[in-house]
């Protein structure tokens, strides 16, 4: 592999997309050394990328997962083929649901199938600390894959840092953390993935007497107070414009499930499946807290806690917390936060279920250290519904009806400006006539420009869902 002089001429790094950063750099059109690029991929958990033309693409396609059949090379060329997926296993969860699942046939708006992640971006283990990284690669057997190896030996590198910036914001904000409260009243978005929680999550924190966690927070839940000034006024290049599964904006300072600040401390989440794709489902427990113990949720709720009080020291506003994997937990929610509201909302199966689909493979095919296969993928989401609701619904008669509330997504779509006025009406927040102009002017222009993905279902498929979630297709009006 051949790697060339250690400068080149800026005009050929700009013209160059791999290095599309630069573009945004204000910098002198001369040359430049290459190690400032380097220490920039280094920094962000990746290794120098050769000059030579094959080798570059050969290495940002193996640094990606992109080889030839890649689900991202496949989607471009006319869109994801159908296959008979491999049985589960038997020690796979979600071999619960008892059929093989055939995969959906999606189209999309866009010409491939997920938005470009660049290799240069930062994924959420690249906030981990070492014992929580390693845990993480211990309980996934170290089944790194080759292709990812630069990402896992990043993120290794990465790790050590994070322990010495969390130890620099304890001495700084030690006093401010001790004396830290909420705000006000936290609300809380629930329902499942792909059903319009993000969308209503965007709308909610238009209103500007509200606030909620970032993306960069929930990346770096240990050291946030000390560095997101810096990510955000010089690095929001390391973030692409939107996100891979969707065309919702991206960027550093946008709301985000406090999910993954959990994930990231190395709390027991679902989400851990995604660095492990190919490997039996984790922690589906704590989609619903059966059988975990008392004492394990005990500890996982006081470290919610005080992150969202970590939170408010850099917002000092009420919060506004968005997280599907809150679904099934909103007893236990309310009893931690005595004083919090709740958002339900829910969408036709029918999208719900390709969405979610697609969702996965997104994620998986950006965050995981092996490439994903895609397997059980189907069941995966059947049973997580399934789990996620069952809890839902018993646990929503211990939460008083003042404090909960339940839309639609069709409804948020049709008329966002009723539908909002109505959720603060019900919850008694706010006033809603401060944030209603804002609302208004989303509605009358990005509501207008936005493309959500369409999806195409066979009528087996249909009638598979149907089956296994018939209790929310009838209890939220979509029979």
């Amino acid at each position: 592999m051949g790697w060339g002089r250690l400068t080149k001429p800026i005009d050929q790094i700009q013209a160059n997309k791999s290095f599309a950063p630069l573009n945004r750099w204000s910098i002198s059109r001369k040359s430049i050394p290459l190690h400032a690029v380097a220490i920039v991929n280094y920094s962000v958990g990746r290794v120098f990328v050769p000059f030579d033309p094959r080798a570059r693409r050969q290495f940002l396609n193996d640094s990606q997962g992109n080889s030839a059949d890649s689900p991202l090379n496949s989607a471009s060329s006319g869109g994801m083929t159908e296959h008979e997926p491999s049985r589960p296993s038997r020690d796979d969860p979600t071999a619960l649901i008892g059929d093989v699942v055939k995969p959906v046939v999606e189209k999309t708006t866009a010409k491939g199938e997920f938005h470009r992640y660049p290799f240069y971006s930062p994924r959420f283990w690249h906030g981990m600390r070492p014992g929580t990284w390693c845990r993480l690669l211990n309980e996934g057997r170290f089944r790194v894959g080759m292709t990812r190896l630069p990402l896992a030996i990043g993120v290794t590198l990465s790790t050590p840092v994070n322990t010495a910036l969390s130890w620099l914001q304890a001495a700084i904000y030690r006093g401010r953390l001790a004396e830290a409260e909420l705000h006000g009243p936290p609300v809380f978005i629930v329902g499942h993935w792909r059903s319009g929680t993000t969308l209503l999550h965007e709308l909610m924190v238009r209103d500007e007497r509200y606030s909620s966690p970032s993306t960069f927070q929930c990346f770096a839940p240990h050291h946030f107070l000390v560095t997101e000034w810096f990510f955000r006024r010089f690095a929001a290049w390391l973030l692409p414009g939107k996100r891979p599964m969707d065309n919702m904006d991206a960027g550093w300072d946008r709301p985000q499930e406090d999910e993954f600040a959990l994930l990231t401390a190395g709390l027991p989440s679902p989400y851990r499946r995604m660095a492990f794709p190919n490997n039996p489902p984790v922690d589906l427990d704590y989609l619903d807290f059966k059988d975990v113990p008392p004492n394990e949720i005990d500890r996982w709720l006081q470290w919610l806690r005080r992150f969202l009080l970590t939170v408010s020291v850099a917002t000092g506003r009420p919060l506004i917390i968005k997280s599907p994997t809150h679904t099934g937990r909103v007893a236990y929610l309310a009893k931690e936060f005595p004083d919090a509201k709740f958002i339900h909302i829910s969408r036709d199966p029918r999208s719900l279920f390709p969405s979610t689909c697609r969702l996965w493979k997104g994620l998986d095919e950006v965050q995981a250290l092996q490439k994903p296969r895609n397997e059980n993928l189907e069941s995966y989401v059947i049973e997580c519904l399934r789990r996620m609701y069952d809890a839902f619904h018993q646990q929503r008669e211990q939460v008083d009806a003042s404090r909960l509330v339940d839309v639609r997504y069709e409804d948020l779509i049709q008329d966002p400006v009723a539908t909002l006025a109505r959720i603060y009406q019900t919850l008694r927040l706010s006033d809603f006539a401060s944030a209603q102009p804002s609302i208004e002017q989303w509605a009358a222009s990005e509501h207008r420009q936005y493309k959500t993905n369409r999806h195409q279902m066979s009528s087996e498929t249909e009638a598979m869902i149907r089956d296994a979630w018939q209790d929310y297709f009838l209890r939220y009006g979509y029979e």
